[in-house]
């Protein structure tokens, strides 16, 4: 499927869609597929909107998606695709970190709408209620547990793309949940096995850049096709963010979106991994070994995890779910 794709001043890479700039008017009135009301607003996804909905057959809380039925590039499908690749919309789904998808279906007349598990905050905002430090030992659950995550989408023959930490959020709190991690926004995600062939993609150049320049990977800067390699490094590169609090290409002063992508990608390419990554050996050993990956090449998860468990429990630390926010 060919995709344009468009850059935002916060380095955001995004597919144009109608639906960003029309919202859903009088959702109080809008039923989809006879089960879910919408109701309000509660976010802006890469290419439409999120709002709460409710389950009329039992007031349960939903989430909603919604873009117009006139949009040039329809996403919701694509999303609705990628999540039935993944095994989301089954019945008896009940994967760890992967929402829960009810439905894609007609909102009223004018609206696309994917109705999925209603999720809490991500883990910026989480980031944000903890005064932007988080304790070693959450960094390293965190990095634990978003490996199994991307390594259950590579499963699935899909490449994320879009690694950062808006896309990875908790569940409920009210659901005692708040201790699982679940990735979400699939917008940008690709398969990277044709289902044809079950081949991998070629490797390209020339490409578009598609992610956010924070934290996409130094191959994706030089406008490589994206791999399982990429989704690991970018997830790196969200782990020192974690770490230290900010990344040193934040903040740059620059003209405009090309010129920030370069310069960010220039800065990747020149800064040490031991530098990047000083005083978290462990995270310097992950960068190390990812940044080596070849574009074909399957990652070893488990040894990736080891890396992580290994300096949970050399730091007397345990793999118990306690995150810094419970509680908070």
């Amino acid at each position: 499927m060919s995709q344009q794709k468009k850059t935002t001043s916060s380095g955001q890479v995004q597919r144009p869609s109608l639906a960003q700039k029309t919202p859903v008017k009088n959702s109080k009135t809008i039923i989809v597929d006879a089960h879910y009301k919408l109701g309000k607003r509660i976010g802006k996804g890469n290419f439409g909107e999120v709002r709460i909905g409710k389950d009329i057959r039992n007031n349960e809380d939903v989430a909603i998606k919604t873009e117009l039925v006139t949009a040039k590039i329809p996403q919701l499908m694509f999303e609705y695709n990628i999540y039935r690749q993944l095994g989301a919309t089954d019945k008896m789904h009940k994967m760890k970190g992967i929402p829960k998808v009810y439905c894609y279906k007609l909102a009223g007349t004018q609206y696309n709408a994917l109705v999925l598990e209603l999720l809490g905050p991500s883990l910026e905002d989480l980031f944000g209620v903890c005064e932007r430090k988080f304790s070693l030992k959450t960094i390293l659950m965190i990095a634990i547990h978003t490996l199994h995550r991307i390594e259950t989408v590579h499963e699935r023959g899909i490449v994320y793309r879009d690694i950062k930490p808006e896309n990875f959020v908790v569940g409920r709190n009210l659901l005692k949940k708040d201790n699982i991690i679940y990735i979400i926004d699939f917008g940008l995600a690709k398969e990277y096995i044709d289902q044809r062939t079950k081949k991998h993609i070629p490797y390209r150049e020339k490409k578009n850049l598609t992610g956010t320049a924070r934290y996409m990977s130094i191959n994706t800067h030089l406008g490589k096709e994206q791999s399982r390699r990429d989704d690991l490094e970018s997830l790196g590169h969200m782990y020192m963010y974690f770490a230290r609090g900010s990344l040193p290409w934040q903040g740059l002063k620059v003209h405009n979106a090309k010129e920030r992508f370069q310069k960010i990608g220039e800065m990747k390419k020149t800064i040490p991994i031991d530098s990047l990554c000083e005083g978290y050996p462990e995270m310097a050993e992950y960068m190390q070994y990812v940044r080596h990956l070849e574009f074909y090449e399957e990652p070893n998860y488990r040894f990736l995890q080891h890396i992580f468990s290994n300096a949970l429990h050399k730091n007397g630390f345990e793999d118990d779910q306690m995150f810094d926010w419970i509680n908070k």
